[in-house]
């Protein structure tokens, strides 16, 4: 025969924090980047990499670009001439690395 034992349990949760579940989180987090946009140097901290190896590994591979460039669609503008800077749409740019970790990073 299985023993069991019920508990009853009282967390106390300070008043300047809350519960909430792990999906309203998630939403919270998508949200916090809807309408913003990213410059190069925000791309390099969300991704711990410098704009040289961003441009590289990502930006400038063919079939990443296709996808990318604003000119076909996509949600990276790309500089038109030296001096010009680079903009991410931060929500789409973030799924993007989201949805190709698997192939950016494999080194």
């Amino acid at each position: 025969m299985q023993q069991q034992l019920n508990v009853q349990l009282t967390i106390h949760i300070p008043e300047d924090q809350i519960l909430i579940s792990k999906v309203e989180l998630e939403e919270l987090q998508r949200n916090k980047l809807k309408g913003k946009s990213w410059t190069m140097k925000d791309l390099e901290v969300q991704t711990g990499r410098k704009s040289e190896w961003l441009q590289e590994n990502i930006l400038f591979v063919p079939k990443f670009k296709e996808k990318l460039d604003t000119r076909n669609g996509g949600f990276v503008y790309y500089p038109k001439g030296k001096g010009s800077p680079w903009a991410f749409q931060a929500t789409k740019m973030a799924q993007f690395l989201d949805d190709n970790f698997h192939l950016i990073w494999r080194g």
